[in-house]
């Protein structure tokens, strides 16, 4: 690495959907600014960016990769993030931490979409972000549906800092729309100043006009120039560039094809001249709070390294830290620039930078850790997971290692949850889909060496009862040498409102039961409700103990216990037991082209419409409330993302229990071993 001075920094996040160039966009800005000498591609598996083994076999990022270069006496980290929405929580957390963002972006109109939520993330956090569109040597391409397309998912107005000059399907240079001057691309070297396309001449017009306009919306000596038809000085128009991006109140667009390194020198420029310095980005994430130098870093990623152990990824909001610092308690075991999985010891980092700590033990992403009591600054929640599997050690051994394994996939992680269910006693991985989920079951085997056997949950089905029946007889007699056994009860059994539970009572009269027998009746009742006749746990039952007899010497708790067990075990089969499922309350988020599609979805599933309406501060969007059967929704999320272009979602919560119609009932309890 060079040991020329470094005059400044500046962390850049890449974000955007799948495939739409990531990995292969820091690719091209490191081997433009000499920290690579080759390219890799995604295909052949050998990029800096998705260097874990779980992101090459699927060659899709899984995780955030940091980079550090440096251009023009200035040190930028990239951290390419994830694009399936299944990784989102990944590309949420970075976010938090830099500077600026490249949102990459195909020219595909009806692909557009897909970036509203992610627009939206970057907007209430009040992230300046730039759009790159990428890809623009494909067919077909129509640059204004794009940016019209661009600008409908956008709450920030979008302005476009370059034209693109097109010579058939092929992008041949750009014009800068500041300095109205054109370039003509070269593969490998940067582009060559030509002369102005005639033939672009009223476009570009249009096209500047707009963006001079949007940037006139927040500078009011830029409005009276342009109504008094006076050409602003290039200087301020990048000052108000400056401005208004480093205060996200817009968005320039750029135009590229990362493959061939078209675009990624201007856009370097761009984000040089332009993008915020860490310390704007410090003051916004730490105001209230008194400058100092004490030391104020926050957590935005955790790996665990199959040689090096724990190393966070930290952003330093304040101070500086050096090697052996104490943090929070814990004290550092190194500080490392990251370079894909490559890292480079460093003795000390300022305010600013974004670097690897190691032995971070007990710190989690997203804390903030400092040498003194840390502040309560803001982190990216955990999304709410929307997909389950059910999971065992294929060595029964392994079982003592499952939970420290998972506590650490969890640090890594924290849109991942488990459970162990309280009724079907399963241990249930809860994550954002089928591939997240995947993902960190070859996590769990490659860096913990527990392989899982895995399987769809189970419904955590209950039971009822529909008729009372009364004057249940119960008898226990056992006689074997020495005192015997004996217990006797009478109960009534009826059904209660639905969500009312169990409840026990008891109208002896004389003392035909004793009191200190009762509680062994109830003990007896309960331990029958845990495994009906039909398999399940029984709910909402109420059991009256009416009458009984007693043996002075041989009656006990334990065989009153056993009396109510044979009264129930006698009494619940007359009573009509049937079968109950969960149902949950859904909110679904939809764009609103989509929302007819998904009504049928839920329709489909028996679900219940509630109702639907205009989701808030989201224009286009709505919310449709719904309740869901639990058995309808284990692979939900994958049918409404495939109908939404991926960015449908849920929110979910447990509402009530129902009846189950009577032929699926015939087929849970046929695939339960209760089949009649």
């Amino acid at each position: 690495m060079s040991q020329k001075v470094i005059l400044g920094s500046r962390n850049v996040a890449i974000v955007g959907p799948y495939l739409s160039g990531k990995t292969t966009l820091l690719e091209s800005l490191l081997f433009v600014t000499g920290a690579i000498s080759r390219k890799g591609s995604v295909k052949d598996g050998n990029t800096t960016g998705d260097s874990a083994a779980e992101a090459r076999d699927r060659r899709m990022s899984v995780e955030v990769t940091a980079a550090s270069t440096e251009y023009n006496d200035t040190r930028f980290t990239f951290i390419d993030c994830p694009g399936s929405i299944e990784f989102a929580q990944e590309t949420y957390n970075a976010l938090i931490g830099v500077d600026a963002a490249i949102v990459i972006c195909e020219p595909i109109r009806d692909r557009v979409l897909t970036l509203a939520p992610l627009f939206k993330f970057l907007d209430d956090w009040e992230i300046p972000h730039l759009v790159f569109v990428n890809k623009m040597d494909r067919a077909n391409i129509n640059v204004l549906e794009t940016l019209h397309a661009l600008k409908a998912v956008s709450s920030r107005p979008l302005v476009a800092h370059q034209y693109p000059i097109m010579q058939g399907e092929q992008l041949t240079g750009f014009i800068d729309m500041v300095s109205e001057q054109a370039y003509q691309y070269h593969p490998g070297a940067p582009a060559d100043p030509i002369p102005f396309p005639e033939h672009l001449k009223a476009e570009e017009h249009t096209a500047r006009a707009e963006m001079l306009e949007a940037l006139a919306n927040f500078d009011d000596h830029l409005l009276e120039e342009l109504l008094e038809d006076i050409e602003p000085p290039q200087e301020e128009i990048l000052t108000d560039l400056k401005m208004e991006l480093g205060a996200d109140l817009v968005v320039p667009v750029f135009f590229g094809v990362a493959e061939q390194d078209y675009g990624v020198r201007p856009l370097l420029d761009a984000l040089l001249r332009e993008a915020p310095a860490p310390e704007a980005t410090a003051e916004r994430r730490l105001k209230g709070s008194k400058p100092s130098n004490t030391p104020i870093a926050q957590v935005l990623k955790t790996y665990y390294t199959p040689q090096g152990g724990k190393l966070s990824l930290v952003r330093i909001w304040q101070g500086k830290l050096t090697d052996g610092i104490v943090l929070n308690g814990v004290r550092t075991g190194g500080i490392y620039r990251l370079m894909g999985q490559q890292q480079q010891s460093v003795n000390e980092v300022a305010a600013g930078e974004i670097v690897a700590l190691s032995r971070l033990e007990g710190i989690k992403t997203g804390d903030i850790i400092s040498t003194e009591q840390a502040l309560a600054l803001p982190k990216a929640e955990p999304l709410e997971p929307v997909y389950a599997l059910a999971i065992t050690p294929e060595k029964r051994n392994d079982e003592v290692k499952l939970s420290a394994a998972i506590t650490k996939l969890l640090e890594e992680d924290p849109s991942l949850t488990w459970e162990q269910h309280g009724d079907t006693h399963e241990v249930i991985l809860w994550g954002q889909g089928e591939i997240h989920l995947q993902v960190a079951l070859d996590r769990l085997r490659r860096k913990y060496n527990l392989p899982m056997s895995t399987h769809l949950p189970q419904v955590p089905y209950k039971e009822t009862i529909r008729k009372p029946v009364n004057s249940v007889h119960g008898r226990y007699k056992h006689q074997s040498g020495g005192h015997g056994q004996f217990g006797d009860v009478f109960l009534d059994i009826k059904p209660l409102p639905r969500g009312e539970g169990f409840n026990f009572q008891e109208t002896i009269v004389g003392g035909v039961v004793p009191k200190q027998y009762i509680p062994g009746v109830e003990m007896g009742v309960r331990e029958f409700l845990t495994h009906g006749p039909l398999g399940f746990p029984i709910v909402d039952v109420a059991v009256t103990l009416t009458n009984g007899s007693y043996h002075n010497v041989d009656s006990s708790e334990q065989a009153f216990k056993q009396a109510a067990r044979l009264a129930m075990q006698t009494g619940v089969p007359q009573a009509q037991p049937t079968l109950l499922e969960p149902i949950l309350r859904l909110q679904v988020t939809t764009p609103s082209e989509f929302t007819s599609k998904v009504l049928q979805l839920l329709s489909g599933r028996r679900g219940q419409i509630l109702g639907y309406e205009g989701r808030n501060d989201w224009q286009g969007w709505d919310n449709i409330s719904a309740y869901l059967p639990q058995a309808e929704m284990q692979d939900f999320i994958v049918e409404l993302r495939s109908l939404t272009l991926g960015v449908g979602s849920f929110h979910w919560e447990y509402d009530h229990l129902q009846e189950v119609p009577e032929k699926l009932a015939e087929r849970v309890l046929a695939s339960n071993g209760n089949g009649k």
